[in-house]
């Protein structure tokens, strides 16, 4: 399933304090990296939905995400403050990469906590010094810090903040979106209310069931309209699980800013 990627120009990309697009929603699209990312939790709480799993994220967490996994975010709070880093492989020691923490996606240990944040102001430093040795210099702080979580990985604090019901639906709703799929159709599925599902969803993913939904169809539109020349709107609306073009096109046009017919042509 192709889903939308964002990655920066480089193959290292730091920034710390707030997202500009989640401080005016307090929830960011489903979207996946080619870059790792990690996020440090300065200040606030967050909800951080990985693949199908949903974990509460506080100060002092530490959220490591390989290439190609599908991850969003939600705050009650926006008032918050983190540190996002994304970077390839180059900066990651060879000896993690088939080494993650037991916890997968979450590595919660408040005993390295500052060490972590004193690396990662280093790493802000050379970050902002850019010059032509900050390149190499990133890659030492870079690994220090994974070395760091290594070294320490056996106090971890294990995590288990999941809801099976909708990590499993979440499942079910990505390998099934272009069919035709309901809250109460998904909700019968797996034997709850709509009502109870419908709230429980929006719960967990900071997102409606209907809104996660849609953002699934149009990324989907958005590859297509890229790569697919020889499709016309309505086939790709109809491919994507929309019912209705002229429903499918307005949708698109509020999320990407510009028609699927000018997005296809490449122009705006």
């Amino acid at each position: 399933m192709n889903l939308i990627k964002f990655d920066p120009d480089d193959s290292f990309y730091f920034h710390k304090g707030i997202s500009k697009r989640v401080s005016e929603t307090g929830t960011s699209w489903p979207h996946y990296h080619g870059l790792y990312e990690l996020y440090f939790m300065l200040e606030g709480n967050c909800t951080y939905f990985i693949d199908n799993k949903v974990y509460n994220v506080q100060p002092g967490d530490i959220v490591i995400i390989p290439g190609g996994t599908i991850h969003h975010t939600r705050y009650e709070n926006i008032k918050h403050s983190r540190i996002l880093l994304n970077c390839s492989e180059k900066y990651i020691p060879s000896a993690f990469i088939p080494d993650t923490p037991d916890n997968n996606y979450l590595y919660r240990n408040p005993y390295i906590a500052d060490e972590a944040q004193k690396i990662f102001e280093k790493i802000e430093s050379e970050y902002k010094r850019n010059d032509s040795l900050s390149d190499a210099i990133l890659v030492c702080h870079t690994n220090s810090l994974f070395y760091l979580l290594m070294r320490n990985k056996e106090f971890c604090i294990r995590v288990d903040d999941s809801n099976t019901v909708i990590e499993k639906a979440v499942a079910y709703i990505r390998e099934n979106f272009r069919s035709h799929i309901t809250l109460f159709s998904i909700a019968k599925k797996f034997s709850v209310s709509p009502e109870h599902f419908s709230r429980t969803f929006k719960k967990e993913t900071g997102l409606g069931f209907s809104k996660y939904l849609n953002s699934l169809r149009l990324q989907y539109a958005e590859q297509l309209l890229r790569t697919s020349k020889e499709l016309n709107i309505t086939q790709i609306a109809e491919y994507c699980g929309f019912e209705d073009s002229n429903y499918f096109s307005k949708k698109f046009k509020e999320i990407y800013g510009v028609s699927p017919k000018k997005m296809q042509k490449g122009t705006k």
